[in-house]
């Protein structure tokens, strides 16, 4: 469920350059520009434009801009990228992936982004093997969402241990993250390991709000421990904050059968 997939990430770009410091000037002396600085602050104020949501017109400017100066630039091709995705037009956000990937085969946090387009797609293979390029980048200071998505991707395609394994060591670089908490425990109460799965839900629930698929499993665990209090208060919950929900189809299920 692309809800529950990690959204697309600005956190290693700093969004912070200011137009004055591109131009230098020293009395009757011509201009100089300073190209690398001049397009680093177009494709920061393109991801600012970007990320407000409301004028992607503006974004696009500076992403071109960007570009006309330096055509190779990776993070412009990156931010042109998420621009694309973002208005549907999926053959050109992929171009531009793939460009700013081939100008910086370094550059994880658009093979991240790359890989949650590919995601979407529901192309998982390929998908799989960004999230992994990525993961295994010591310098990417989101490792932790690479390795969480490859665990999803990993599901997706039957690999339960591998993405046991990635969700595992998501934690161990964010004992917090929410999305690794949660598959966890899901994969544990699927296992039979009942104690496990409590275990990482109770870690879930103690820091991050209650989705359908946390309060469904809760009720699920609840209900094999026999704690019928506290399996009626996610019952409630469930029904409460998400009526519509698949889960609480599947609860209704579960109670008619049980009836």
């Amino acid at each position: 469920m692309l809800t529950r997939f990690l959204s697309l990430s600005f956190a290693g770009l700093i969004l912070t350059a200011a137009l004055s410091g591109c131009v230098t000037t020293g009395g009757l002396a011509p201009q100089k520009v300073d190209l690398d600085k001049a397009v680093q602050t177009h494709v920061q104020l393109g991801l600012r434009y970007l990320q407000s949501g409301d004028n992607r017109e503006a974004a696009r400017f500076h992403f071109n801009e960007a570009l006309k100066l330096g055509k190779r630039n990776p993070q412009a091709h990156h931010g042109l990228a998420l621009l694309y995705q973002a208005d549907g037009e999926t053959a050109a956000a992929e171009e531009h992936f793939k460009k700013a990937l081939r100008y910086d085969k370094n550059f994880s946090m658009a093979r991240t982004n790359y890989g949650v387009f590919l995601y979407q797609q529901e192309r998982y293979k390929e998908a799989l093997e960004q999230f992994k390029t990525a993961s295994e980048d010591l310098t990417y200071n989101r490792r932790s969402f690479a390795l969480a998505n490859y665990g999803r991707c990993a599901l997706k395609l039957g690999m339960t241990e591998e993405a046991e394994a990635a969700y595992t060591r998501a934690l161990a670089l964010d004992k917090d993250m929410p999305q690794a908490l949660l598959e966890l425990a899901e994969l544990k109460f699927n296992a039979g390991a009942y104690a496990e799965a409590k275990h990482y839900l109770d870690r879930y629930s103690a820091d991050h709000r209650q989705v359908p698929q946390s309060l469904w499993l809760g009720i699920r665990i609840e209900k094999i421990f026999g704690n019928r209090d506290k399996e009626r208060s996610y019952a409630l919950a469930l029904k409460n904050l998400y009526p519509y929900s698949a889960e609480t189809l599947k609860y209704q299920k579960m109670m008619d059968n049980d009836g």
